[in-house]
């Protein structure tokens, strides 16, 4: 683990730091009795000082870092990066594409993907992904939906895939790789809750292995690093590397943490020395919590049976996506009450489903809480019909597609006003309406707002779903494009 080697040796040199950072090793939470700052963690919270590594122009440990990374994961590059995969997703967009270009997204992309579209002042092309009727979930996209587009838009410069979804659902990433390159495109994907992938073979096939040409892991997610430590990987054959480097250094700090880099380092680590026997029993216990959640009367679990249906190549084994529909009470009341009644917070809820993500640091006792708290809650819920079909899902999930009146950056740059959400419809929104999780947007600036939208979005905070990027946090008005 060269980096941590490094801050380590810093360390043990003694020296007396006149430069950044201003908490001075931790000396001053010691002084003042901080107890929860970690004053030997802190003393490894160094700038770029001699015998410690610049991320923009690594020479030494990061440099050595990277290397053993892109091994470990199979690319022929691979970047570290400390403001999340979000910075990363703009790098690959901006580096694969230039102003003007056409670039082929899903529908249900992370907004980082619609920023990276108004910053790189693109023409987005939609592709809707195939979506369970029963689950309420969007699925996942296969390679004859994706050469459908390209033959429809050839002048595309990019496709980007969001693989695994949110939901622990993957694509035929093989297949699509083919497709897209058959067209003489790059493959950008969106691999933020798979890294974990490389490291076991009865996990879905790794985007880089499956020939994608640069990938965005979030390896904070899936893997053990630090909240904002993620990696970008490239297979370099198609990629300008040049311009990449260029936007990566744009799109980062330019005071990055090397505690975030040296947790990139020992997760890689890890997972290369151990990765496959901790996966291995991460992946039997969560198939065994699976079956029990299945066992529940009116719940469901995402598994193996939806493969081959919806787009769903493959499941990704450690993802516990768990269906109440039928039982008639949303996903977030489920999250409010495992973490009221149980002390367990689950990474997301929607109306339907709440996603536990399983790593290799959970424990069996963590698993056996979790299906018990589901069993005892379920018991106290009176059994009912399925939740109203309302067709505001429906639509938003499989035919909700709103007309793109300007381009995303034109809407950004626009004179706005603000109206009331119900004088809205038929205007042109200003600004992105994003239910978080899962960080999908609804619209996009520069597109019109229907009813549709605007009633899935009041159906959201009916049920306790945050709603993001609205300037107006009351949710009263909304920026619409000023008429002239």
């Amino acid at each position: 683990m060269p980096i941590l080697k490094a801050l380590l040796d810093y360390y043990e040199e003694g020296v007396v730091p006149f430069h950044m950072p201003g908490h001075k090793k931790g000396n001053i939470y010691s002084k003042l009795g901080f107890e929860y700052f970690d004053s030997n963690l802190l003393a490894l919270d160094v700038t770029e000082v001699p015998g410690i590594d610049n991320l923009h122009c690594p020479e030494a440990s990061i440099k050595k870092a990277q290397q053993l990374a892109a091994k470990a994961f199979g690319a022929d590059y691979t970047h570290f990066l400390v403001n999340g995969t979000t910075g990363g997703i703009y790098s690959m967009i901006l580096a694969g594409t230039n102003p003007g270009d056409k670039i082929i997204v899903p529908r249900n992309c992370h907004r980082s993907v619609a920023g990276a579209i108004i910053l790189g002042r693109l023409r987005p092309i939609y592709i809707n992904p195939e979506v369970d009727d029963k689950l309420r979930v969007a699925m996942g996209i296969t390679p004859q939906a994706i050469e459908a587009v390209l033959m429809a838009h050839p002048d595309a410069k990019a496709v980007v895939v969001t693989n695994p979804t949110f939901y622990g659902v993957c694509s035929d990433i093989e297949g699509i790789a083919h497709v897209v390159h058959k067209h003489n495109m790059l493959l950008l994907v969106d691999e933020a809750h798979g890294a974990h992938f490389s490291f076991n073979k009865r996990l879905p096939i790794s985007a880089i292995a499956a020939g994608a040409d640069m990938v965005a892991q979030s390896t904070h997610k899936t893997l053990p690093a630090m909240t904002q430590a993620s990696m970008l990987h490239i297979k370099e054959k198609r990629v300008d590397m040049d311009k990449l480097r260029f936007f990566l250094q744009l799109t980062q700090t330019t005071s990055p943490s090397h505690i975030m880099l040296a947790s990139l380092d020992a997760a890689r680590y890890i997972m290369q020395e151990k990765g496959r026997l901790l996966l291995e029993k991460t992946i039997d216990i969560s198939n065994w919590a699976r079956d029990e959640i299945n066992c529940i009367k009116g719940v469901y679990c995402l598994g193996r049976d939806r493969i081959g249906r919806y787009g769903v190549f493959d499941l990704d084994a450690t993802r516990l996506t768990v269906n109440f529909r039928n039982i008639g009470v949303s996903g977030t009341e489920i999250e409010e009450l495992l973490r009221r009644s149980f002390k367990i917070q689950v990474e997301m809820a929607d109306l339907y489903n709440i996603v536990a993500i399983t790593t290799v640091g959970d424990d069996e006792e963590s698993y056996e809480r979790m299906v018990a708290a589901l069993q005892r809650i379920t018991v106290s819920i009176k059994s009912s019909d399925c939740l109203n079909d309302n067709s505001l899902e429906r639509l938003y999930l499989k035919e909700i597609t709103t007309e793109q009146a300007i381009l995303p950056w034109e809407a950004v740059y626009a004179e706005k006003e603000f109206v009331s959400f119900e004088t809205s419809i038929g205007r042109i929104c200003g600004e992105m309406l994003i239910p978080y999780p899962p960080g999908i947007p609804v619209i996009m600036p520069g597109e019109v707002v229907t009813e549709e939208v605007l009633d899935y979005i009041a159906e959201c905070i009916d049920k306790g779903i945050k709603i993001n990027g609205a300037s107006d946090v009351t949710l009263e008005k909304l920026a619409v494009i000023k008429n002239k």
